[in-house]
């Protein structure tokens, strides 16, 4: 039996779960944007309390590792990374998106392509496309959303589209007959278990000493404007 602690921080929603395998044992999110360092640990304690676990029966810790927000990335890697550190644990580094799909992969009967994406303001969005097996059928990339945006998907395909960046894209590709869209699908640490333990078995660690979140973008510093 391997207990995983799921970290997922990518957005302004923070959660945390608790596996057994691919077992949930517990689960708590939290929708309060710009309080990830003070929500973390406090969830990660009653999470695990809530389970009856402590933090002694950790066997590996796994973080969403992006794309998304920068500060909440960085937030969720350093705690991940200290609790690593402090157990003596590996670390699992997941993919945002990848994890999305394959939590809407559950549910996909049709064998449709699934385009999870995360808002990168602007018109723009992180996407990837995920086939019905969970295999990557076009890796994780930043998109500038136009009419041509996916065409080469949605010429032969249907295609699901969902997560916080799909908004966008609904007003200019809701009206193609191969294009879904779902609401309510968010990054989410429950989603996490069955990749996070899939990697822990195949021992797919990310190095402690090195591992950085999947920013994709440059983080920039804007200098305030001076006051008149």
């Amino acid at each position: 039996m391997a207990v995983i602690l799921c970290i997922e921080t990518a957005t302004t929603i923070c959660s945390v779960a608790v596996f057994s395998d691919d077992e949930l044992l517990g689960y708590q999110e939290y929708r309060i944007d710009k309080s990830h360092s003070n929500l973390l640990p406090v969830i990660i304690q009653s999470t695990l309390e809530g389970a009856s676990l402590g933090k002694s029966d950790i066997n590996a810790v796994a973080v969403s590792e992006g794309p998304g927000s920068y500060t909440g990335l960085r937030i969720g890697a350093s705690i991940a990374k200290g609790l690593c550190y402090s157990l003596n644990v590996p670390l699992i580094a997941v993919n945002t998106l990848h994890s999305m799909a394959a939590e809407v992969n559950k549910f996909n009967l049709s064998n449709a392509l699934l385009c999870p994406m995360i808002d990168a303001r602007r018109m723009e969005v992180y996407a990837c496309i995920v086939d019905a097996s969970n295999r990557v059928a076009e890796e994780t990339a930043p998109h500038i959303v136009d009419s041509a945006s996916f065409s080469n998907h949605l010429e032969s395909h249907q295609v699901w589209f969902f997560g916080n960046g799909s908004d966008k894209c609904f007003e200019i590709l809701g009206g193609h007959p191969n294009a879904k869209f779902i609401a309510g699908i968010a990054p989410s640490a429950k989603s996490m278990g069955e990749l996070a333990n899939a990697m822990f078995k195949s021992g797919a660690y990310v190095d402690l000493a090195y591992f950085e979140p999947f920013y994709l973008k440059e983080f920039r510093i804007t200098k305030p404007k001076a006051l008149s």
